[in-house]
């Protein structure tokens, strides 16, 4: 995937720099038609963008700054939001401006479409990718897989564990892999829970007489579930007083494979400030077919199929 990286990446890399730092390097770009990576600094009233190039300054028109700006099936604040921000660009052409210095003529929107063409259209469900968080909602997050191109990942893919919201997890610019969930109509949906580990990797780091940290989930009458990593909730008995999203110490009674299961005794409680660690990833490969989450001697089987049909998925 040569040149195609969530935006940003390519900022600081050596082949960039060379390229920005002189005119002859930015017509050497022009001609070989690289895409390059610098920061905007200025969106006019007309929706034009004003990059730093470093040698000279970077136009990108409105309608070249993001795929579907020109056909009106994306909204401008694409293009706006990019402002303090690396966008990706190919370089089109060099004219003067009105007081007489060159500028050059930047596309955003052909870097996207020559990822689109290039790497994202080869893409299966199963294939594992780099992704950058770039903005979060109740129901997902939204990462950018290539060249400012965005995908979501829906809050019940983000994790084993259940959230309530996705910065429970995740932050903006984040840095992450993903897995391919699904292509449809030319539409990518991630997952990410698959890549954190089986209950029985996440349940090794524990054993049967510990005190460990957890963070309380949710609180039902028949106990608590409590987050010991983003893959693996045992449940607690019940204490007065605790609420979700409380930090927790809890000690561990018991591990039952058979039944997925590790019993917890709540020993305290408090309410302090959540900051998610980036994830830690189980597999590092670059395509998994399938997933599951549950172990062998499991009576309940937890399993993803990453497969073209949706109808030969399962989901956990």
């Amino acid at each position: 995937m040569a040149g195609y990286y969530p935006e940003g990446r390519l900022m600081n890399t050596v082949e960039n720099l060379s390229s920005l730092q002189s005119m002859a390097g930015l017509t050497e770009a022009y001609y070989e038609g690289k895409i390059l990576e610098a920061r905007a600094i200025v969106c006019d009233s007309s929706h034009n963008l004003t990059v730093d190039l470093g040698a000279i300054k970077g136009i990108i028109p409105r309608e070249e700054g993001a795929i579907g700006i020109r056909e009106g099936t994306v909204r401008d604040i694409a293009v706006i939001s990019r402002v303090n921000r690396p966008v990706c660009f190919v370089i089109t052409d060099f004219r003067k401006n009105e007081a007489g210095k060159t500028v050059a003529i930047l596309s955003r929107r052909l870097a996207q479409e020559r990822c689109m063409q290039s790497y994202i259209a080869s893409l299966v469900p199963g294939d594992i990718i780099d992704a950058r968080i770039t903005h979060l909602d109740s129901f997902g997050a939204f990462a950018d897989i290539g060249c400012g191109i965005v995908s979501l990942l829906p809050i019940d893919a983000i994790s084993v564990s259940r959230i309530d919201h996705p910065r429970e997890r995740l932050s903006v610019g984040l840095e992450i892999r993903a897995v391919i969930k699904s292509v449809e109509n030319g539409r990518i949906s991630l997952s990410h829970k698959e890549l954190l580990g089986t209950w029985e990797e996440n349940v090794r780091r524990f054993s049967v007489g510990e005190t460990v940290a957890g963070i309380i989930r949710s609180v039902e009458d028949y106990g608590a579930f409590v987050e010991l990593t983003p893959n693996l909730a045992g449940l607690a008995e019940m204490k007065e007083g605790i609420r979700s999203g409380q930090q927790a110490s809890v000690y561990i009674k018991n591990i039952i494979p058979n039944r997925m299961k590790i019993k917890l005794i709540i020993i305290d409680t408090f309410d302090d400030e959540y900051h998610p660690a980036p994830p830690e990833y189980f597999y590092t490969g670059d395509h998994i077919d399938s997933f599951c989450y549950s172990p062998a001697c499991s009576e309940k089987v937890i399993s993803t199929v990453f497969d073209m049909s949706p109808s030969l998925k399962k989901c956990i």
